[in-house]
């Protein structure tokens, strides 16, 4: 049974802002992802993939633009999938997996999707298990479904400026921390753990990612590019971007 969390949607945002300090324009990201659900709909409502979702973000915001989709959420941290059953209450199916190995695929409840999204989550995974969970990824998409992944993805033609841009972003972020306007992710982890709910679910996170997770590997967007085609999509290339992020689409 899920731990009962008093207000699930003060955990979600809290989180949200705390994310909006690394990600100032994570809503247009979603946006733009949500357009590629969209643009490849086949006349009955989409059935979504949010892969690595955390918290529910995706499937939330999937949800209030596709009142009718299927969607089905995927993660692996307890606390974050707490906070997402309670605040999706049973409008989506939550699967806890590890995408670490290709088992995940085996706790779906669908073989098909329409699409597949997720945002800042996969540069957790090393290059050679990532290039094959996009394979794997492929297998799920239904033909002409799309798969979007938005993370930290620099150009690679631009590495001076990405550099700035970067130093830029970390001083205002370091500075919102400073003025408590905003939770750094170390600070919004050592509430959440705080939390009667939310506590033992943090603990047993902390036994799954006893360094945190692996470390983090933000190859330019032409590696993705160029592992999604060696994957098998049929179409590839870049979505929408926004500094030293993007967002990769591709097409089964």
């Amino acid at each position: 049974m899920s731990p009962y969390i008093v207000d699930p949607w003060a955990w979600q945002e809290s989180w949200d802002r705390q994310q909006e300090a690394y990600l100032p324009d994570r809503e247009h990201r979603f946006t733009a992802m949500l357009d590629a659900v969209d643009a490849v709909l086949d006349g009955r409502p989409p059935r979504v993939l949010d892969l690595a979702g955390g918290t529910g973000t995706i499937s939330l915001r999937t949800l209030a633009r596709f009142p009718a989709a299927e969607a089905t959420l995927v993660d692996l941290d307890p606390a974050l999938l707490a906070i997402a059953s309670a605040s999706l209450t049973g409008r989506a199916t939550i699967v806890t997996a590890d995408l670490g190995t290709p088992e995940w695929r085996n706790a779906l409840p669908h073989r098909e999707y329409d699409a597949v999204l997720t945002a800042t989550a996969l540069h957790w995974l090393p290059a050679d298990r990532l290039s094959q969970l996009y394979a794997e990824l492929r297998d799920v998409l239904r033909p002409g479904g799309v798969f979007v992944n938005a993370d930290h993805m620099p150009d690679d033609t631009l590495p001076e400026l990405t550099k700035r841009l970067l130093d830029r972003a970390r001083a205002r972020r370091n500075a919102r921390y400073a003025a408590g306007s905003m939770l750094s992710w170390s600070d919004w982890w050592d509430r959440a753990g705080t939390d009667p709910a939310l506590a033992p679910l943090v603990a047993e996170r902390h036994s799954i990612y006893p360094t945190g997770h692996s470390p983090e590997w933000n190859p330019p967007v032409s590696w993705h590019l160029a592992a999604l085609t060696a994957a098998g999509f049929s179409e590839v290339g870049t979505l929408w971007r926004g500094g030293s992020d993007a967002a990769v689409a591709a097409v089964r």
